[in-house]
């Protein structure tokens, strides 16, 4: 087969790449600098119609995800991928929506709401990954430190908010089957069931560090502070309002009738044996 892999040195396009590879498969990675890969690759530009067309012309499966942009840019890339699936028309797509809402709470579509409405109409066989949020997320040095050397996991969300947490592994293997077995179409939910708590969360670091580990919900401004080194004022402030949303919610759970765990049997791993697989 010939598959497609965007962002195949990012977070969520590199275990895929690897799982293909390791399925058998000899995955093409589509990336803006085809140099930076090993095997076969090819240069892309997201918002360039053409250069996509390219890519995907006669190949039997895509992955794609949206690049971290602003709104404006990644509904530019969404654009350009729908009219290149369209004139192009690949075997099958499989979208990660990467934990993106495919809507504002006014109903208008965002960008991975476009991209995903228009591979629904396109007629190609397709697919949509629609995790909640990303267990890489507890990695960044202001999470892990602390639940390391303090016994405490600090993370900006309630004590009592549950989560439908999913690892990139997990995602790479539910890509991996849906880019090879198209007999599942549309929306595929991707997270925990039932949902974790942060205590639960929690345990499974104190099982991995053979520590105790203790949740403490934190403060989303106090969050902010300390991502700002890492990502710059600008890059933590939209991060940080979304946790601010976040205490407005109820939880994110994922949709048990639609989950991976229902249409392809895949259950995701413990937070314990995804530490363990990484080796943190």
């Amino acid at each position: 087969m010939t598959i497609i892999v965007h962002g195949a040195t990012g977070a969520q396009g590199s275990p895929v790449l690897a799982g293909l590879a390791a399925a058998g498969h000899s995955p093409t990675a589509a990336i803006r600098d085809s140099a930076k890969v090993a095997g076969p690759s090819l240069s892309i530009d997201n918002a360039s119609v053409d250069s996509l067309v390219q890519a995907y012309a006669g190949a039997d499966a895509v992955f794609v995800h949206l690049p971290l942009a602003s709104p404006n840019q990644q509904l530019a890339y969404a654009q350009a991928i729908s009219q290149a699936v369209s004139q192009a028309r690949p075997g099958r797509v499989v979208f990660s929506t990467s934990g993106y809402p495919t809507a504002l709470p006014d109903g208008t579509p965002t960008a991975h709401g476009v991209l995903a409405e228009s591979l629904a109409a396109s007629g190609v066989s397709y697919a949509v990954i629609a995790p909640q949020v990303f267990l890489e997320n507890l990695l960044l040095p202001v999470t892990l430190g602390p639940a390391r050397e303090d016994g405490v996991l600090r993370y900006p969300i309630r004590d009592d908010y549950p989560v439908s947490w999913i690892s990139h592994l997990d995602m790479a293997d539910i890509a991996v089957r849906l880019l090879t077995d198209d007999s599942v179409t549309g929306v595929v939910t991707a997270g925990a069931l039932p949902p974790l708590l942060g205590e639960d969360v929690a345990q499974g670091f104190a099982r991995y560090f053979a520590s105790p580990v203790v949740f403490e919900a934190q403060d989303p401004e106090a969050y902010g502070e300390l991502i700002i080194p890492l990502f710059g004022a600008d890059g933590a402030r939209p991060v940080v309002d979304s946790y601010h949303f976040r205490w407005t919610m109820p939880g994110e759970v994922i949709d048990e009738e639609r989950s991976a765990q229902k249409l392809l049997g895949i259950t995701p791993r413990s937070v314990e044996s995804w530490l363990g697989e990484l080796a943190v």
